[in-house]
């Protein structure tokens, strides 16, 4: 019997602080994601431009 996958809406989500977009649970971050805080490579590089109103 296979297992459901969990629709998109239940995934837990973060919200990222350079480009303040939420971003959703991803498997290959399921071991890290209390670690995980930028939602993609370009957001961690720019990290230090956090964009300020």
């Amino acid at each position: 019997m296979k297992r459901k996958k969990p629709k998109k809406q239940d995934l837990p989500q973060k919200i990222c602080p350079v480009c303040e977009r939420p971003f959703t649970w991803r498997k290959k971050w399921e071991k890290v994601w209390d670690e995980v805080r930028y939602c993609s490579q370009r957001c961690k590089r720019n990290k230090n431009n956090i964009l300020t109103n």
